[in-house]
């Protein structure tokens, strides 16, 4: 047999490509999950590693002079642009002012880009620039710039929207992933899966005794009076890839176990029903008026009081803490009293979710 066709024999029998090294971009490197973190290690962190980049926080935190300062920018694809609670303008506002809260910030600055398919309605249009404003004016920020695109009708999905926003972040206020220590108890402000069932809900057309409506709100008010009543270590919204990503992040980050109980994790009916019909695992379920806080034990009976006076935090609940044991590795408790492994999913269930 000669040389070349022994190579085409064994080629033929080679392993298939290794998910790490795909040819092309798939939605799934776009979902939060396993496929995304391996897109930004392996393309953007090898090329653009530096202090400010390399805490994968929900922003960039630094000091100019005697300010210290966060930044944060992100895209929205939401599809459908409009949904029950909101809509992809609301979003990218709600978004953003989060993602500076969730490094300890209060927001103070946006700056907007659009991207707009010819054809679309100027109606839709106007919308989604008033549902912005309104957002915008609820959180306490100002638009202070922005940009706006048009490409040709079928090269895009009607609308894309990208904001940056730029927070002050008061003295005393140190807020890192890497900051998770055990004993840290684990507190999420209400029920998780909401927005992703309220997407997929519209998309599917599923009818409920009781619309799900996206939960999405600016979460900068609610931390502000968490920080007014004791310590916190870690904050962090679950967007893509929810709850479970989210977790899976911040172990990995400050190299420590997580263990969380499953009756203790809050889920209104409807959506743990939509979720079986669907067969989703609500814990992957994308958030967008959701945090999570590690909150040292003896600030973690403050917290929640100052969380339940807060009309976004009414339903605060520790689900879970942070232990010494399993380092980088979320365990939870079932509720049939057994223990799982809540690993980091390759992609998303739920494409195009914000």
């Amino acid at each position: 047999m000669e040389k070349n066709q022994t190579v085409d024999m064994l080629s033929g029998l080679s392993c298939p490509v290794p998910i790490t090294d795909y040819k092309t971009v798939l939605l799934a490197h776009g979902g939060g999950g396993r496929l995304t973190h391996q897109l930004i290690e392996k393309m953007f962190l090898s090329q653009f590693d530096n202090p400010l980049l390399a805490p994968l926080h929900d922003g960039a935190v630094f000091t100019l002079g005697n300010t210290t300062l966060a930044l944060s920018t992100d895209g929205y694809v939401v599809n459908p642009l409009f949904f029950p609670g909101g809509d992809i303008g609301e979003l990218a506002v709600n978004g953003t002012v989060n993602d500076l809260a969730m490094c300890g910030a209060n927001p103070k600055y946006l700056s907007v880009g659009f991207i707009l398919e010819e054809g679309l309605p100027m109606e839709d249009l106007w919308r989604v620039v008033q549902s912005m404003k309104s957002a915008a004016q609820r959180a306490g920020v100002e638009l202070a710039t922005g940009d706006t695109k048009v490409v040709d009708k079928g090269k895009g999905d009607r609308m894309f929207v990208t904001t940056t926003g730029i927070g002050v972040i008061p003295p005393g206020r140190t807020i890192n992933p890497r900051n998770a220590r055990p004993g840290d108890n684990i507190i999420v402000n209400g029920p998780i899966a909401v927005h992703g069932i309220a997407i997929m809900s519209v998309r599917e057309g599923l009818e409920f005794e009781t619309a799900i409506a996206s939960d999405t709100a600016p979460l900068n008010g609610l931390v502000d009076a968490m920080f007014g009543a004791g310590e916190l270590h870690v904050l962090r919204d679950p967007t893509r890839g929810g709850v479970a990503s989210a977790l899976n992040e911040i172990a990995g980050s400050a190299g420590v176990g997580i263990f969380i109980t499953e009756e203790a994790i809050p889920l209104t009916d409807d959506v743990r029903g939509a979720c079986e019909i669907l067969g989703l695992d609500p814990l992957y379920v994308a958030n967008e008026g959701k945090l999570l806080a590690f909150v040292p034990p003896d600030s973690t009976s403050a917290v929640l009081d100052a969380m339940h006076r807060h009309p976004l935090g009414r339903d605060a609940v520790v689900i879970g803490s942070v232990v010494q044991d399993h380092p980088r590795v979320v365990v939870m408790k079932t509720g049939i009293g057994g223990t799982r492994v809540v690993d980091m999913l390759s992609g998303e269930q739920l494409p195009r979710i914000c």
